[in-house]
C-alpha cells in the first residue's frame, strides 16, 4: 500500500517514528513534511497528503499535529476524504470497518509513540466491512459531499 504522511511542527517527531514502522510493514511511504519544530500551518501539510489520496496517487494518508484536531478538520474539507481523529486502538479498527476512512489523524501531544504505532498498524491492516449498513452510511456521506460541493 502507498501511504502519504504529513505533519506540522507539533507532530513531526511522531511522524518521523511512524515512517520506519510503515516501511517495515512493507508499505511505500510518501513523506510531505514537515521535519522541524519551527511553527508552520497544519493545512499546508494536510492538503498535499489528502490531494494524493483523493487523486488515487496514495491509497491512504496519515496526518499528525499536536492534537490531531486541526489536521482532521482541514482533511475533511477535501472531497473524497474521510478522515478520523483516533487516539485508541478500538476506534482505529472501527473507523476502518464501519466508515472506510482513508485518512488517519493523530495527536503527538495526546498519545505516545507506542500507542500511535499500534493504532497505525491496526488502521492499516483493517479492511472495510462492506456490509450493507456500512456501505449505505458511507454512500450517504458521499451524497452530502456531492450536494455541498457545488455550494460556495
Amino acid at each position: 500500500m502507498k501511504i502519504a504522511i504529513g505533519a506540522d511542527h507539533g507532530g513531526y517527531r511522531l511522524k518521523d517514528e511512524l515512517v520506519p514502522l510503515m516501511q517495515s510493514l512493507g508499505h511505500e511511504v510518501v513523506d510531505v513534511g514537515c521535519s522541524c519544530d519551527q511553527s508552520v500551518d497544519y493545512p499546508d501539510y494536510a492538503l498535499p497528503v489528502c490531494d494524493l489520496v483523493a487523486q488515487g496517487k496514495a491509497d491512504r494518508g496519515i496526518l499528525v499535529c499536536g492534537t490531531g484536531i486541526g489536521m482532521s478538520i482541514a482533511a475533511n474539507k477535501i472531497p473524497g476524504i474521510r478522515c478520523a481523529l483516533v487516539h485508541d486502538t478500538f476506534s482505529a479498527k472501527a473507523t476502518r470497518e464501519h466508515n472506510d476512512t482513508n485518512v488517519l489523524a493523530l495527536g503527538e501531544r495526546v498519545i505516545g509513540p507506542g500507542l500511535a504505532q499500534d493504532i497505525v498498524r491496526i488502521w492499516l491492516e483493517t479492511p472495510f466491512s462492506h456490509t450493507d449498513r456500512h456501505v449505505g452510511r458511507v454512500n450517504k456521506i458521499k451524497e452530502i459531499e456531492s450536494k455541498y460541493a457545488s455550494h460556495p
